[in-house]
């Protein structure tokens, strides 16, 4: 055996493009078919169960496996075995196989699955159509404009798989199917607009409700000492607020969430018992609300929560105006309440007074309200905070509710108070810690030792959840209102106006409500490093998404029956019905029936006639039996001609008739001539003595 020589140059290995360029074609589809599953599946992965992420994506892998090395699929008993494993699993995760998320789990892994049995090209038939349906699924956890935009990725990948599995001959380019897709997209979009915009809404466009009551960032009917801390590091919007005219000022955007009146030493939770204007959950609103001064009138979206608060600037003493279908109700702790919780992106107008008084009577407006929930302490707790209290009440004696509350807001501005995310840990005596030990805390340590010390003062007190502040988006206008912004103050209530709002944290921290001048989390690296480069380019690109987003939320994730109804009327309908939804979608179906038509017939009169004719005598010729390619010339049909059994007379005329239409192509006499002869030709073409087809004979 020779050896090779020493300085013999080694073959360079071919890049991984050209090895994609030269696989075959069954290889480099079914690869093309999975990357684009795999992208389907990719923004589900928050949403299924780790094991169905990772059958998945060891299934797609292990078929894509099979496709480079050109190994044989499995047998149906592995296929039969992974099903009762993935039925099983997702039984123990789900805890049955229907409802939104068992059956979005199912569908994910039977895709993958499918693709293990793609031996024809029915089966990949049925992995298309499960990825339109898995791509569907998606906007049952987002509608966002991110969401939107890769599900158009995925719809354009799952089209030009389609248009290519129907190209059966030859090893056309994926670049060539994908342009193929694009225009059906195109030709679709108008008919798919016309369905968005007039398409009879009934119900939101994705009403799907959630399995259950999910864990989403946000306000909580409790409030544990310290839990706020960890909204205060979560950006994500809550709610954006548009105002007509002039906002009021920052100091005065307090959205009024949950009333928490009961305290363990810890945790503060709404009061349902149901004894007077302590009953959040049961009692009407309160009947001696007086409200003064101009409304505020506003537009708000809030993104889904799973609750039932509608967030309103205090305070608003008329419904919402919602969309159709859902109606709100007031507490007597002047909440706005939906009569089922808020799961999808949820648009209503509103107007406030900031200027009202309210609590002077009962829930009914004749008796004076029992205030004795908001007076009750846990005994043996907090002895500090009582000694203080008492000494508060040694000095002021029997003067007014806002005597105690100034006092305390004086010690909280003079005492050393400092505003922190990090105070430390907090034992059972957390009113006694901030007060004494760590003077540092978040708006719920300053909230809760500033209502335990009216409490044990005598000045009834309670706390409010909800938001506080916002920042104006200069790009469209818009009050953007994030996780971060969530807020907790207090109420004290006295003889002359009810309930006041009072919120301590501005006397520790002023920055925090007059100017908002929250506390943030780090940024991160990317966003740190554009930060650096240009202070004002980050904030002017959170901005603009921002703004981009809230359209695409306006615009058509809020676009509602009351949506479509405004468009009917600024189009003349005096009282728009879904019956005239129906008309109008009806009349512009049929138009763009008529127009199809019509461009149809124009594309066709800009053909070639000399190519339509030969497309014609090919038609011909294969009803009588005679195949050819499509692309074949009049001379081999002529020779096709020539040897097949037509009658001896028709193959003669036929023969001269493709060898005129042969030199009107290349050897024509003039323009006219060849456009007359053109004519003569599809006569006498049309006039041949073609052999009737025999009929059956009866049985």
């Amino acid at each position: 055996m020779l050896n090779a020589p020493a300085n013999a140059a080694v073959a360079p290995r071919p890049s991984w493009r050209a090895r994609l360029q030269h696989l075959p074609r069954d290889t480099r589809d079914t690869l093309f078919l999975l990357v684009v599953i795999g992208w389907v599946i990719l923004p589900q992965v928050g949403n299924l169960p780790v094991w169905c992420v990772a059958l998945a994506a060891g299934v797609l892998l292990w078929r894509g496996w099979l496709a480079l090395n050109n190994k044989p699929l499995p047998s149906r008993w592995w296929l039969a075995g992974l099903l009762l494993i993935t039925m099983a699993a997702t039984w123990a995760s789900h805890r049955t196989l229907l409802g939104r998320d068992a059956g979005v789990t199912l569908v994910v892994v039977l895709m993958a699955l499918k693709t293990l049995e793609l031996r024809a090209r029915r089966d990949a038939l049925v992995v298309f159509f499960l990825g339109f349906f898995a791509m569907l699924t998606n906007f049952f956890y987002s509608q966002s404009l991110l969401t939107a935009a890769a599900m158009v990725i995925a719809l354009l990948g799952l089209l030009t798989a389609l248009v290519n599995a129907h190209r059966p001959v030859g090893q056309p380019s994926l670049r060539e199917s994908a342009a193929m897709a694009g225009k059906m997209a195109l030709a679709g979009a108008p008919v798919m607009l016309a369905l968005f915009v007039f398409f009879p809404r009934f119900a939101p466009l994705w009403g799907l409700p959630s399995d259950a009551q999910a864990g989403k960032s946000g306000l909580s009917s409790r409030m544990e000492v310290g839990s706020m801390a960890q909204l205060a590091l979560d950006e994500r919007v809550a709610l954006r607020v548009k105002f007509e005219g002039a906002p009021p000022p920052q100091n005065q955007l307090y959205f009024r969430g949950p009333v928490l009146s009961r305290f363990d030493g810890r945790n503060w939770t709404a009061n349902a018992s149901g004894d007077g204007l302590g009953a959040t959950t049961f009692a009407p609103g309160p009947a001696d609300l007086q409200v003064s001064g101009a409304p505020i009138r506003y537009q708000m979206t809030i993104e889904p929560s799973q609750q039932p608060w509608l967030l309103t600037l205090d305070v608003a003493p008329k419904s919402p105006e919602m969309p159709e279908g859902r109606r709100a109700r007031m507490t007597a702790d002047m909440q706005w309440l939906t009569y089922r919780p808020i799961t999808d992106l949820l648009r209503y107008s509103a107007e406030s007074y900031p200027d009202y008084r309210y609590g002077l009577t009962g829930w009914d407006g004749r008796a004076r309200p029992n205030l004795r929930e908001y007076l009750r302490l846990p005994p043996g707790l907090n002895p500090r905070t009582q000694a203080l209290a008492d000494q508060l009440r040694t000095q002021l004696g029997d003067a007014d509710a806002m005597a105690y509350v100034r006092a305390a807001l004086e010690r909280l501005r003079t005492g050393g108070y400092t505003y922190t995310l990090e105070p430390g840990v907090y034992g059972q005596n957390t009113a006694d810690q901030f007060w004494f030990d760590t003077q540092a805390g978040f708006c719920e340590h300053i909230s809760s030792a500033f209502v335990v010390l009216m409490r044990g003062a005598g000045v009834p007190a309670r706390i409010v959840t909800g938001f506080q502040g916002g920042e104006l988006n200069g790009v469209d206008g818009y009050w953007t209102v994030r996780n971060a912004d969530a807020h907790a103050w207090a109420e004290v209530w006295t003889a002359e106006r009810g309930w006041v709002r009072v919120d301590p944290t501005g006397a520790v921290s002023p920055g925090r409500v007059g100017q908002f001048q929250r506390l943030r989390a780090p940024d991160g690296m990317v966003a740190g490093a554009l930060g650096t480069l240009s202070p004002t380019l980050l904030a002017q690109l959170r901005a603009t998404w921002e703004a981009v987003n809230n359209s695409w939320n306006q615009w058509v994730l809020n676009y509602t029956q009351s949506s479509q109804f405004n468009l009917m009327q600024k189009l003349g309908f005096s009282s728009p019905s879904w019956e005239d939804l129906v008309k109008i979608l009806a009349g512009l179906l049929v138009v763009g029936a008529v127009g199809g038509m019509v461009w149809a017939r124009w594309e066709r009169s800009q053909q070639d006639p000399w190519l339509r004719l030969l497309h014609t005598a090919r038609q011909r010729l294969a009803q009588a039996g005679i195949a050819t390619a499509p692309q074949a010339p009049p001379r081999e049909l002529m020779r096709a001609v020539a040897e097949s059994d037509l009658p001896p007379d028709l193959r003669a005329d036929l023969a001269a008739w493709l060898q005129t239409l042969e030199r009107q192509r290349y050897a024509p006499a003039g323009n006219g001539g060849a456009a007359a002869s053109l004519a003569t030709l599809a006569r006498e073409f049309q006039q041949m003595a073609w052999p009737r087809p025999e009929r059956p004979a009866p049985t």
